[in-house]
Protein backbone atom coordinates (compact mmCIF):
# COMPACT_ATOMS: atom_id res chain seq x y z
CA UNK A 1 0.00 0.00 0.00
CA UNK A 2 1.31 3.57 -0.35
CA UNK A 3 2.32 5.37 2.83
CA UNK A 4 1.63 8.87 3.90
CA UNK A 5 2.45 9.59 7.48
CA UNK A 6 1.28 12.66 9.21
CA UNK A 7 2.84 13.60 12.04
CA UNK A 8 1.81 16.36 14.63
CA UNK A 9 4.57 17.74 16.54
CA UNK A 10 1.37 17.97 19.42
CA UNK A 11 2.74 21.10 21.68
CA UNK A 12 3.53 23.26 19.45
CA UNK A 13 0.05 22.81 17.83
CA UNK A 14 -1.50 22.76 21.34
CA UNK A 15 0.26 25.78 23.09
CA UNK A 16 -0.14 27.97 20.13
CA UNK A 17 -4.06 27.39 19.97
CA UNK A 18 -4.17 27.74 23.66
CA UNK A 19 -2.16 31.26 23.42
CA UNK A 20 -4.15 32.10 20.81
CA UNK A 21 -7.41 32.09 23.23
CA UNK A 22 -9.44 35.41 23.95
CA UNK A 23 -10.40 35.59 27.74
CA UNK A 24 -9.86 33.06 30.19
CA UNK A 25 -8.10 30.35 28.64
CA UNK A 26 -10.18 27.45 28.26
CA UNK A 27 -8.68 23.87 27.77
CA UNK A 28 -11.98 22.26 26.84
CA UNK A 29 -11.95 24.89 24.06
CA UNK A 30 -8.12 24.79 23.40
CA UNK A 31 -9.20 20.77 22.64
CA UNK A 32 -11.92 21.77 20.63
CA UNK A 33 -9.92 24.59 18.16
CA UNK A 34 -7.09 21.72 18.25
CA UNK A 35 -9.56 19.08 16.77
CA UNK A 36 -10.78 21.36 14.59
CA UNK A 37 -7.46 22.45 12.90
CA UNK A 38 -6.71 18.48 13.00
CA UNK A 39 -9.53 17.55 10.82
CA UNK A 40 -8.28 20.47 8.32
CA UNK A 41 -5.01 18.73 8.60
CA UNK A 42 -6.56 15.45 7.48
CA UNK A 43 -8.76 16.53 4.80
CA UNK A 44 -5.78 18.52 3.48
CA UNK A 45 -3.36 15.61 3.40
CA UNK A 46 -5.12 12.10 2.88
CA UNK A 47 -2.86 10.11 5.52
CA UNK A 48 -2.48 6.29 5.75
CA UNK A 49 -0.88 6.95 9.26
CA UNK A 50 -1.00 9.69 11.68
CA UNK A 51 -0.02 10.43 15.28
CA UNK A 52 0.71 13.00 17.49
CA UNK A 53 3.85 13.25 19.55
CA UNK A 54 3.90 14.72 22.87
CA UNK A 55 7.13 15.69 24.84
CA UNK A 56 7.39 14.24 28.55
CA UNK A 57 6.38 15.63 31.21
CA UNK A 58 8.81 14.52 33.89
CA UNK A 59 11.44 16.91 35.25
CA UNK A 60 14.28 15.47 33.13
CA UNK A 61 15.41 18.23 30.97
CA UNK A 62 17.20 16.11 28.61
CA UNK A 63 20.43 15.18 27.03
CA UNK A 64 20.73 18.67 25.55
CA UNK A 65 20.43 20.30 28.64
CA UNK A 66 23.68 17.71 29.71
CA UNK A 67 25.58 19.45 27.09
CA UNK A 68 24.89 22.77 26.73
CA UNK A 69 23.61 23.55 30.57
CA UNK A 70 21.05 26.50 29.39
CA UNK A 71 19.46 25.09 26.78
CA UNK A 72 15.96 26.41 26.68
CA UNK A 73 16.85 28.08 30.04
CA UNK A 74 14.02 30.68 30.39
CA UNK A 75 11.25 29.04 28.21
CA UNK A 76 7.89 30.25 29.86
CA UNK A 77 6.77 26.68 31.01
CA UNK A 78 3.35 25.33 30.01
CA UNK A 79 0.43 26.95 32.03
CA UNK A 80 -0.72 25.03 34.61
CA UNK A 81 -4.22 24.41 33.34
CA UNK A 82 -3.40 23.11 30.22
CA UNK A 83 -0.40 20.69 31.91
CA UNK A 84 -3.13 19.67 33.79
CA UNK A 85 -5.93 18.95 30.77
CA UNK A 86 -3.52 16.79 28.42
CA UNK A 87 -5.80 13.49 28.79
CA UNK A 88 -9.03 15.90 27.92
CA UNK A 89 -7.04 16.60 24.51
CA UNK A 90 -5.39 13.64 24.15
CA UNK A 91 -8.55 11.86 24.27
CA UNK A 92 -10.20 14.14 22.02
CA UNK A 93 -7.51 13.33 19.53
CA UNK A 94 -8.03 9.56 19.96
CA UNK A 95 -12.27 10.75 18.98
CA UNK A 96 -10.73 11.74 15.85
CA UNK A 97 -8.77 8.85 14.92
CA UNK A 98 -5.01 10.32 15.80
CA UNK A 99 -3.02 8.34 19.02
CA UNK A 100 -0.83 9.94 21.20
CA UNK A 101 2.87 8.83 21.61
CA UNK A 102 4.65 10.20 24.58
CA UNK A 103 8.64 10.74 24.26
CA UNK A 104 9.54 9.29 27.60
CA UNK A 105 12.26 11.03 28.71
CA UNK A 106 13.46 12.06 24.73
CA UNK A 107 12.55 14.76 23.37
CA UNK A 108 9.80 15.14 21.26
CA UNK A 109 11.87 16.31 18.36
CA UNK A 110 14.42 13.16 17.95
CA UNK A 111 11.41 10.65 18.54
CA UNK A 112 9.28 13.05 15.23
CA UNK A 113 12.37 12.74 13.39
CA UNK A 114 13.66 9.12 13.91
CA UNK A 115 10.08 8.27 12.84
CA UNK A 116 9.95 10.45 10.25
CA UNK A 117 13.46 9.31 8.78
CA UNK A 118 12.07 5.52 9.34
CA UNK A 119 9.31 6.17 7.06
CA UNK A 120 10.92 8.03 4.33
CA UNK A 121 13.73 6.30 4.00
CA UNK A 122 11.82 3.85 2.71
CA UNK A 123 10.09 6.16 -0.16
CA UNK A 124 7.45 6.69 1.44
CA UNK A 125 5.76 9.77 1.92
CA UNK A 126 6.15 11.85 5.55
CA UNK A 127 4.78 15.04 6.63
CA UNK A 128 5.45 16.59 9.59
CA UNK A 129 3.03 19.91 11.09
CA UNK A 130 5.19 22.02 12.69
CA UNK A 131 6.37 25.51 12.96
CA UNK A 132 9.89 24.05 14.21
CA UNK A 133 12.91 24.99 11.77
CA UNK A 134 14.65 22.23 13.04
CA UNK A 135 12.49 19.99 11.01
CA UNK A 136 13.75 21.21 7.84
CA UNK A 137 17.40 19.51 8.40
CA UNK A 138 15.03 16.56 7.76
CA UNK A 139 13.73 17.55 4.22
CA UNK A 140 14.12 15.01 1.16
CA UNK A 141 11.82 14.03 -1.77
CA UNK A 142 9.34 12.16 0.62
CA UNK A 143 9.18 14.12 3.62
CA UNK A 144 7.77 18.04 4.01
CA UNK A 145 7.45 20.29 6.84
CA UNK A 146 4.16 21.91 7.09
CA UNK A 147 3.60 24.95 9.14
CA UNK A 148 -0.07 24.88 9.34
CA UNK A 149 -0.19 28.28 11.02
CA UNK A 150 1.26 30.21 8.16
CA UNK A 151 -0.46 27.69 5.87
CA UNK A 152 3.31 27.11 3.87
CA UNK A 153 5.28 24.54 3.19
CA UNK A 154 9.00 24.81 4.94
CA UNK A 155 11.15 23.46 1.79
CA UNK A 156 14.44 23.47 0.51
CA UNK A 157 13.33 26.85 -1.00
CA UNK A 158 12.52 28.41 2.33
CA UNK A 159 15.48 27.49 4.14
CA UNK A 160 17.53 28.62 1.02
CA UNK A 161 15.59 32.29 1.86
CA UNK A 162 15.27 31.96 5.58
CA UNK A 163 18.80 31.00 6.24
CA UNK A 164 21.14 30.93 2.68
CA UNK A 165 22.06 27.43 2.83
CA UNK A 166 20.92 23.54 2.01
CA UNK A 167 18.08 21.82 4.53
CA UNK A 168 21.56 19.22 5.51
CA UNK A 169 23.81 22.43 6.29
CA UNK A 170 21.02 23.93 9.14
CA UNK A 171 22.80 21.93 11.80
CA UNK A 172 26.47 23.62 10.87
CA UNK A 173 25.23 26.62 10.46
CA UNK A 174 23.37 27.00 13.48
CA UNK A 175 26.77 25.23 15.08
CA UNK A 176 28.30 28.45 14.38
CA UNK A 177 25.84 30.94 14.65
CA UNK A 178 23.52 29.35 17.82
CA UNK A 179 19.85 30.32 18.16
CA UNK A 180 19.63 32.80 20.61
CA UNK A 181 15.55 31.29 21.22
CA UNK A 182 17.04 27.83 22.73
CA UNK A 183 20.09 29.41 24.06
CA UNK A 184 22.11 27.86 21.93
CA UNK A 185 25.66 29.42 21.83
CA UNK A 186 27.27 28.53 18.57
CA UNK A 187 30.73 30.78 18.45
CA UNK A 188 30.33 34.67 19.88
CA UNK A 189 31.13 36.80 17.52
CA UNK A 190 29.93 34.87 14.55
CA UNK A 191 26.43 35.94 13.50
CA UNK A 192 23.97 34.56 10.25
CA UNK A 193 26.08 36.74 7.60
CA UNK A 194 29.78 35.05 9.03
CA UNK A 195 27.93 31.80 8.98
CA UNK A 196 26.45 31.69 6.19
CA UNK A 197 29.92 33.00 4.21
CA UNK A 198 32.08 30.47 6.51
CA UNK A 199 29.53 27.74 4.77
CA UNK A 200 30.03 28.86 1.56
CA UNK A 201 33.63 28.08 1.83
CA UNK A 202 33.53 25.08 3.87
CA UNK A 203 30.95 22.27 3.33
CA UNK A 204 30.04 21.66 7.01
CA UNK A 205 31.45 22.91 10.34
CA UNK A 206 33.97 19.94 10.78
CA UNK A 207 35.82 21.32 7.24
CA UNK A 208 35.92 24.69 8.95
CA UNK A 209 37.20 23.81 12.05
CA UNK A 210 39.80 21.59 10.47
CA UNK A 211 40.61 24.36 7.77
CA UNK A 212 44.25 25.64 8.23
CA UNK A 213 43.68 28.25 5.75
CA UNK A 214 41.03 30.30 7.41
CA UNK A 215 40.33 34.08 6.64
CA UNK A 216 42.17 35.77 9.72
CA UNK A 217 39.45 37.56 10.92
CA UNK A 218 37.81 34.03 12.01
CA UNK A 219 40.79 32.30 13.18
CA UNK A 220 40.99 33.74 16.37
CA UNK A 221 36.97 33.22 17.16
CA UNK A 222 36.67 29.47 16.13
CA UNK A 223 39.87 28.59 17.54
CA UNK A 224 38.77 29.65 21.04
CA UNK A 225 35.44 28.35 20.93
CA UNK A 226 35.74 24.91 19.09
CA UNK A 227 34.04 22.90 21.84
CA UNK A 228 31.29 25.55 22.04
CA UNK A 229 30.68 25.26 18.23
CA UNK A 230 30.52 21.27 18.23
CA UNK A 231 28.21 20.97 20.78
CA UNK A 232 26.09 23.60 19.71
CA UNK A 233 26.10 21.07 16.43
CA UNK A 234 24.93 18.60 18.26
CA UNK A 235 22.27 19.85 20.45
CA UNK A 236 20.72 21.94 16.99
CA UNK A 237 20.71 17.91 15.58
CA UNK A 238 17.89 15.87 15.54
CA UNK A 239 18.39 12.17 16.83
CA UNK A 240 17.20 9.87 13.72
CA UNK A 241 17.94 6.76 16.07
CA UNK A 242 15.63 5.90 18.65
CA UNK A 243 13.96 2.57 19.37
CA UNK A 244 10.18 3.07 18.47
CA UNK A 245 8.56 0.98 20.91
CA UNK A 246 5.58 0.26 17.59
CA UNK A 247 5.40 -0.52 14.40
CA UNK A 248 3.35 1.21 11.87
CA UNK A 249 0.19 -0.49 11.44
CA UNK A 250 0.04 1.05 15.44
CA UNK A 251 -1.16 4.48 13.81
CA UNK A 252 -2.81 3.69 10.77
CA UNK A 253 -5.75 6.04 10.42
CA UNK A 254 -9.25 5.03 10.40
CA UNK A 255 -11.65 7.81 10.38
CA UNK A 256 -14.38 7.62 13.36
CA UNK A 257 -17.65 6.37 12.37
CA UNK A 258 -20.07 8.99 12.60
Amino acid sequence: MTIHLVVIDALNLIRRVHAAQPGEPDVQNTARVCCQALSKIIKFSEPSHIVAVFDHHGDDRGWRAELLPHYKEGRKPMPPELQAGMEIIQDAFMDLGIDSLLSDGDEADDLVATLALKVASRHQQVTIISTDKGYCQLLSPTLRVRDYFQQRWLDSPFVEKEYGVKPEQLPDYWGLAGISSSKIPGIPGIGPKAALELLSLYPDLDSILQAEDLPTKWQKKITDHRESAEASKKVASLKTDLTLGFNLQDIRYLAPSS
